[in-house]
This record gives structure tokens, sequence and C-alpha cells, in this order.
């Protein structure tokens, strides 16, 4: 299994000031402070409703500095209601009654002409939860006033139709580093891969590595005056990937709420920041969750009681719901949702229900199908982009091709035919008829010397498909760091019908998963598919595992793997 054109976006929360919305902002980069000093007369600030319950709010407040600039600000504001200020971050938010005051941290006091900094707060209440009036910032009354929270006429970013399409995407320097220190590495260290947020205190960096606002200031250096894409993986559903022990996360099945408000709220406030409107940046939303749904759950023999909970809870299907709605609200973002790859969904019983899932997530805690830009296929997956020594239609002896071992009744051979049939499914569904797909070939190019140069024997449907295929693995249901897998395509804007690009969205040289058990704090557990001993389940049909052995932990680097992706790739390097 795998492993990662929108209309404006709609109901929005409720807005203050003439500024784009900011939400809170984890892992800003740290500055030294300057001594206070009097504020000059010009703010203006933005206070946005990111999460609302019965008997509590999440908020974004973003403070912009119109005048003179100052060392370090306090932002004041009253409520007219009973809200209580129960926990802030970016900032030291205190409440006396009503009032409630808000200082800089020590890492965003300075402000200059025209910078902005913004915190993040959760509070209760109960009744209205109506709108403060008036802010001040160094004892300055700011400017602007609440916007009704239903004015459709908000505006937002405008989207084009293809993100990559005339443009530079974002090179990770910190997996750039990694490749270049590897013998021949540097031949595709300058290649665009994603960021992945695979926990939530990725967002402010872990382990002193680059946090998410990090990642986008040198995107922004990287941009320069054209225009750059950035890739983000949003990955941390609760109970996430019931079926691959592997890449199991920090939150539990029923941690919804800590989804929301410590995940992707912060992230969307980050993505919100003006800052960064002029970057194209394309999510990745959840991957190997919904199929799992279809696959995975009673009465399958495949079967997991994990993926049977969550299927139970709905907790996949609200998570990638509100995901889409607050990351789909912010203008410059690309939503595009994780599909599967061919040799999971492609058979007749898991193509449209997985297609029917995906439209029942994009239209659940307030999104909607506009909310999604579009679709990738084989994320962190190892399935051949193209299979040109047979077709789907071909027969050897009057046997169809469908029916050898390889390809065991699946409607798709490939990775491109899969992506191509999917898009037009969905658009038969009711999403957008621009509907964009990205194919990860950061690991199926199957090159080297095991490629075969032509068809196989047809003495029958097995020797001709096994002898002629690209993809070397044991089994299609085989995942996890495959031996004999090289580099694929290398990233390319519009390379086919349908298709937005070829991505790298899984980082050549990370690990899929331990060989075996290591204790860690990042909730991944042992799945014996990464162990290279393993004889099967009834997912891959019992075949061996076909992982490499001495493996690290899911997201470590892992340079065995990374020197067999250099000598296998294809196209060659």
């Amino acid at each position: 299994m795998s492993r990662t054109t929108t209309a404006p976006p709609r109901n929005r929360t409720a807005l203050i000031a003439a500024c784009a919305v900011i939400v809170a902002a984890a892992g800003t980069a740290a500055t030294l402070s300057s001594p206070a000093r009097a504020a000059a007369p010009g703010c203006t600030v933005d206070y946005k409703v990111t999460n609302q319950w019965d008997a509590g709010f999440g908020a974004a407040v973003t403070v912009t500095n119109t005048g003179d600039a100052v060392g370090s600000w306090t932002l004041e504001w009253s409520y007219a209601g009973n809200q209580k200020v129960t926990q802030g971050w970016n900032a030291t938010v205190t409440q006396t009654g009503a009032a409630v005051t808000a200082k800089n941290a020590s890492y965003n006091g300075n402000l200059g002409t025209g910078a902005s900094a913004s915190f993040g707060f959760n509070a209760s209440y109960s009744g209205s939860n109506a709108l403060p009036a008036v802010f001040k910032l160094n004892g300055v009354t700011c400017n602007g006033g609440p916007t009704d929270p239903t004015d459709p006429t908000d505006p937002p970013g405008d989207r084009v139709d293809n993100p990559y399409a005339g443009a530079k995407v974002y090179v990770n320097p910190e997996w750039s580093a990694k490749a270049a220190a590897e013998p021949g590495g540097s031949r595709i260290a300058d290649q665009p891969t994603a960021v992945w947020l695979d926990r939530a205190a990725a967002i402010a960096g872990v382990n002193g590595g680059m946090g998410l606002r990090a990642h986008l200031d040198e995107a922004l250096r990287q941009k320069g005056s054209g225009e750059l894409a950035v890739q983000l993986v949003i990955y941390n559903l609760p109970g996430r990937d019931c079926a691959a022990l592997a890449s199991n996360g920090e939150l539990g099945p029923n941690d919804i709420n800590k989804y929301r408000t410590q995940y992707i709220d912060p992230i969307a406030g980050i993505l919100a920041d003006p800052k960064y409107a002029g970057l194209r940046i394309v999510t990745t939303v959840e991957i190997d969750s919904l199929p799992n749904l279809v696959t995975n759950t009673t009465p399958r023999p495949t079967a997991t009681p994990n993926c049977d909970v969550m299927k139970a809870n709905g907790n996949y299907i609200k998570g990638v719901g509100y995901a889409l709605n607050k990351l789909g609200a912010v203008g410059n973002v690309y939503n595009y949702v994780d599909a599967g790859h061919h040799g999971w969904l492609g058979w007749d019983d898991n193509f449209s229900a997985s297609a029917e899932l995906f439209k029942q997530a994009a239209n659940a805690e307030g999104a909607t199908l506009a909310d999604v830009h579009g679709f990738i296929v084989n994320t962190a997956n190892y399935s051949a982009l193209k299979e040109n020594n047979f077709t789907i239609d071909d027969q050897v002896n009057g046997v169809s091709v469908r029916q050898s071992k390889w390809v065991d009744w699946n409607r798709y051979t490939d990775e491109l035919s899969y992506a191509q049939a999917m898009r037009a499914k969905l658009v038969s569904l009711g999403f957008d008829s621009g509907l964009g797909m990205l194919i990860d070939t950061s690991r199926n190019g199957w090159g080297g010397t095991a490629r075969p140069a032509g068809p196989g024997p047809r003495t029958s449907v097995d020797t001709f498909v096994d002898g002629g295929r690209y993809d070397r693995r044991i089994h299609l249901g085989n995942w996890c760091n495959q031996s004999g897998a090289g580099l694929g395509e290398r990233p390319k804007a519009a390379p086919a019908a349908g298709i937005d690009a070829y991505v790298w969205v899984k980082p050549p040289g990370e690990s899929d998963g331990s060989s075996t058990a290591i204790p860690n704090d990042e909730g991944k557990g042992f799945d014996r598919m990464c162990d290279p001993t393993y004889a099967g389940n009834p997912r891959n049909n019992n075949n061996m595992s076909g992982a490499l052995p001495g493996a690290p932990l899911s997201g470590r680097w892992f340079s065995a793997q990374f020197q067999e992706l250099l000598k296998n790739a294809h196209p060659a390097l």
C-alpha cells in the first residue's frame, strides 16, 4: 500500500481589519528584542476565530505595525461577553475581567514599519461569542473593525490552474544536505522534495531542525522574483495509518480535537500569513487514510481492528474534511488528497468505493469539493509510472493479462493509467473538471540491470507479464524499503494529460520503517512488512516482504536505500 482548479473559499470565520487573515504561528525564528518605546500611531489587527465548539473556541490574532518601528509590543482588547482565555502561544496572554492583554514573546517583539506578529489562544465561553470591537497597540487605537463573519465577499487569493506550471519548486535544504553528503548524491541534491509535517512538533521544528516558518522563509528566498511552489505533507490524523504500524502517529484514535487545535489550526495560521501570499503552497493531505477505510475494514479479509475503529468513529473523514476546509480557506494553498495507488485501489471492489469516500470526506467538517485542487497517487510508494511491455488488454494464448498472478484481475497496470482513470471517475462524481493529479515518482524508476528490455516470453500469461514488468517487487502489496527500487522520473510540470506534475513527495533516502523493533517517542510501531525475513500476510498474498535490511525508523535517513535508488534510477543519472 502507499505510504503521500478550486473556487474561492467560502464560509470563512470572523475576520477583523483590512489585512489578510493570520493565525497562530509555531516555531517563529528567534530574534533579539530591543528596549520598548512608545508605539507610533499606526496599526491594524486581524482577529480570527479558527475553531469553535459548545463551550470554547480557538482564535488567531495578527497585529501589523503601520507606524514607526517598535522594539516590543502590547496588544489590548475587551470582550463584551463571558469569554475567558485559557491558553496562549507566541505571546503572553492574560486576562482581568473582560480586559485581555497580549505581550510579545522574546523572539517576536521587534516590529518594523509594515511588520506583523502573530499569536493564538484558546478560550472558554457560553452564550454568544461576540468579536472585540477595539484593539490598542502600545496604547494606540488600531484602525479597522469587525466584519460580518457571513459576508461572502471576503476576497480570496487567486489560484492558478496548475501550481507547478511556470514555477520553480522548493528544494528542502535539510534533505539536500543529506543527499549531497552521500557518494554520488550531488547529482540529485538540487531536486525538489516535500516537507513532511508528521507531528505537531514538526511545525516548530524537531531537534533543532527547520520548522514550517523557516521552510517558508527559505522558500521566499529561493523564489526570487519568479513563481515558486512549496510542497507540504499534512500527516498526523488520529489513529494514523491504521494498517501499517511503521507509520503510526502521535495521536490516539479519538484525538480529533487535538488534531484540529494543536495541528491543523497552527499550520493554517502560518500559511495564511500575508508574508507567504506569493508562494504557491501545495499540500498532500493525509496519505494512506481514506483508502484504509475501504480495503482494511470488516468484512474484508484484510481488515484490522484499528481500521475498524477509525471507520466506526469517523475521525479519518472528520480530520480530512477539517484539514481541507481550514487549509482551503487560504487563497494560495492547493490541496491534493491522497488517492492510494493502482496496486491498492485498482480493483473494481476498491476503485469506485474509494472515489465515493473521497467525495464524502471533501464534504465533511465544512469543506466542499471546491477545497480540493486535485489528488495525488503513489505517495511514498513504488508502483511503476508506465509499464510499456504489456497492457491490460493483452492476451497470451487466449488468457487475459488481468488473469496473471501479478495483475490479479486489477484494471490497471501502472500509475499513469490509474491516475487518469481516477481523475475521470472523480470528475464524474462532481469534482471540478479542471481537477489535477500528481504522481510521486521518487522511487518508482526500477532501472538498473534488472530492468527488462522487452516483453517476457509468451509461453504463458505469467511468464509474459513477469518477464516484462518494470516493477520488480515480489508483490504489488509490498511497500516498505523495497529492494531493487530506483529513482523515477525527475519532478516535472504537466507531463501528461490530466497530470499536474510528477513530484518527489517522499524524499529519497528516508526510510519507510525499521527492519526491527526500535523504541521511540514518535508513536511509530514495528511493522513486519519492513522485516526482510517476514513471509507476508493477506494484504500481500503471503509473499516475502522484499524489504531491505538494516532500516531505521520511518523518516530517518537510510543510506543503503539511497545508494540503491541512485544505482537503479530510471531515467539513469
